[in-house]
């Protein structure tokens, strides 16, 4: 069974209001690191530090890649088995079913996502998660708090063993004449499709008509839901995070977990960083034509280390909201509020700006510019989330969304 509702889990309009700035907060790296795939060819915003640029692109290229990438999917992620956590014992605690209710939550959000991958960007996550959410429904929805976060870490670690034990097997067949031409044919031949497939997705999303860029997106759709393989074992792990932080009581009382959010301040985020930093030291570019150890090495270091430093970050948001910084952090609560809808908007947005179909300005924006764009992008959805909230209850995507999910119409306006 799940742990008893918590008094005092809920703020006092309904939500939890940490939950809600740090969705707001990881809007902001969401866009961070997707704008690289919506002015360039999304293969191109997959390899790491782009060795092409230099200058204060580089710098910009970096620092994004170092702070940014690989650290707010799994937050994202986090806050994704939150809501689930969140969802279940509420309906525990008012004797409502839940699993007929979450089923028509998650197909909801996998057609959603499904719209969003095919029509407007292809490097949508929610039918990855829509997806996910079926093993974190049926096979962990009774698990006991005490075992979350140990299923939890396994999973996480899964992608990264993965990742060496196949560094570790191509190291050992290029030991040999034989093994080594066959492995380097092999990579020389992936480094083609490659190449072909980043090719292909320039002319499609840089000067084809949507009707081309759609098909393209079925192709990208395909690929992305292929590694789920490897990488979803990951998500699923950051799925049951979330879910321990909502029933352990630490997001709602971290005042009582001080000393772990200590260690994640002040071990989880520094060594994360430097794992970060260590696979960057091996190759800060992910080369698509090798398979060896070092690579699947600095994969594996990077996975990890971004995972302890969304933990990190977490915890510096929730100790900023018990300070003198709370006033400022809470002004992203309305976005994140709104998740669903702003990550939706910045999708459509950025797509009508920068594709062949909108305003034709496929990469046409310099890297080092890309980051104050986002910037003012996203300030600009915060205003506009206050604005919205102070007159309806909810955001459009969530007032579908909850309609879908409860099968009647909800309140909009306050």
């Amino acid at each position: 069974m799940s742990d008893p509702l918590p008094p005092d889990l809920l703020a006092a309009n309904g939500r939890i209001d940490a939950m809600d700035v740090l969705r707001g907060f990881a809007l902001l790296g969401i866009l961070l690191m997707n704008i690289e795939g919506m002015v360039a060819p999304l293969q191109a915003a997959m390899t790491g530090v782009n060795p092409a640029l230099a200058g204060a692109d580089r710098w910009a290229d970096a620092a994004v890649y170092v702070l940014v990438q690989g650290k707010f999917y799994p937050l994202f992620s986090m806050l994704f088995g939150m809501g689930f956590a969140v969802m279940m014992m509420r309906a525990e605690a008012d004797g409502r079913a839940f699993l007929p209710v979450y089923l028509r939550r998650i197909l909801a959000l996998l057609a959603i996502g499904l719209a969003h991958a095919l029509l407007v960007w292809s490097g949508d996550v929610l039918v990855s998660y829509a997806l996910l959410a079926f093993p974190l429904m049926f096979l962990f929805r009774r698990t006991p708090v005490s075992r979350l976060p140990k299923w939890g870490i396994a999973f996480i670690l899964a992608p990264s063993i993965f990742f060496v034990l196949i560094g570790s097997l191509v190291t050992m067949l290029m030991l040999t004449p034989a093994g080594a031409a066959s492995m380097e044919a092999a990579m020389a031949e992936q480094g083609v499709a490659m190449a072909a497939e980043l090719e292909a997705q320039r002319q499609a999303y840089g000067f084809g008509t949507w009707a081309e860029a759609v098909a393209q997106r079925r192709e990208d759709l395909v690929q992305m839901l292929g590694y789920l393989v490897f990488m979803g074992w990951q998500i699923l792990g950051l799925f049951l995070l979330g879910a321990w932080f909502v029933r352990s009581g630490a997001i709602a009382r971290p005042e009582a977990f001080e000393p772990f959010y200590w260690k994640l301040r002040w071990v989880a985020l520094p060594v994360g960083l430097a794992m970060v930093l260590a696979s960057c030291a091996i190759t800060p570019y992910m080369d698509f034509t090798r398979s060896d150890l070092p690579v699947t090495a600095a994969m594996g270091l990077f996975t990890l280390g971004g995972t302890l430093m969304a933990l990190g970050y977490l915890a510096w948001i929730l100790r900023g909201l018990r300070s003198s910084l709370a006033p400022r952090l809470m002004w992203l609560a309305p976005a994140g509020r709104m998740a669903l809808t702003n990550y939706l908007l910045q999708s459509l947005v950025c797509s009508w700006i920068f594709s062949g179909w909108g305003l034709g300005y496929f990469e046409q924006l310099p890297r080092a510019w890309q980051v104050p764009f986002v910037v003012a992008f996203f300030a600009v959805q915060v205003v506009l989330s206050q604005a919205w909230l102070a007159r309806f209850r909810m955001g459009p995507m969530e007032w579908l969304w909850r309609a879908a999910t409860y099968l009647r119409l909800p309140p909009m306006r306050r």
